[in-house]
């Protein structure tokens, strides 16, 4: 890898870990391409990616970077899983290192905030940001429909009540 390689793929490295939501830290020795190339594809269903980095250039590019702290992680062979999704990329590789033990996560960080192992595991297990929406979003929309019962209400009973006197009146 000559110098201008090395260069661009650290500026490439500035932009993931700038841009992406979390990133998970895993060693992979031992895994074969069908293995890896499976890891990758489960990722990217998840919007997220795999790939392996040379750990000088990671460090180079985490430099004055908020995940910064996650430099010690990038020893022997290591690659990188990220998304933009905050809980992609540790759910993938939590998964697939309960049914792969060739592959053993180390870490990762999340913005500023570095993880060990249980932290990555912990972080898979949190809902993912469309769970999020949509629990929101119904919350809000069964909100909504009770605001609306409550206004119409008073309405409600007010017409129930003129129906009593008609009614009465007619009797």
């Amino acid at each position: 890898m000559d110098r201008n390689q090395k260069e661009a793929t650290v500026e490439e490295l500035n932009g993931v870990f700038t841009d992406a939501g979390s990133v998970v830290i895993a060693q992979y020795t031992g895994m074969t391409v069908a293995e890896m190339t499976g890891l990758r594809a489960k990722l990217r269903e998840l919007g997220g990616t795999f790939r392996v980095v040379r750990n000088r250039l990671a460090k180079i590019a985490l430099q004055g970077k908020p995940g910064e702290g996650a430099a010690d992680l990038f020893t022997g062979p290591v690659a990188i899983a990220y998304s933009e999704d905050f809980v992609a990329a540790p759910k993938v590789m939590t998964e697939y290192a309960k049914d792969n033990k060739k592959l053993v996560i180390l870490g990762g960080f999340m913005e500023e905030d570095v993880f060990d192992a249980a932290g990555i595991e912990t972080l898979s297990k949190m809902p993912s940001r469309e769970e999020l929406i949509a629990t929101i979003s119904a919350r809000l929309m069964g909100q909504a429909s009770q605001v609306a019962q409550r206004l119409m209400a008073p309405g409600q009973g007010l017409a129930g009540a003129i129906d009593v006197i008609r009614e009465k009146a007619d009797a």
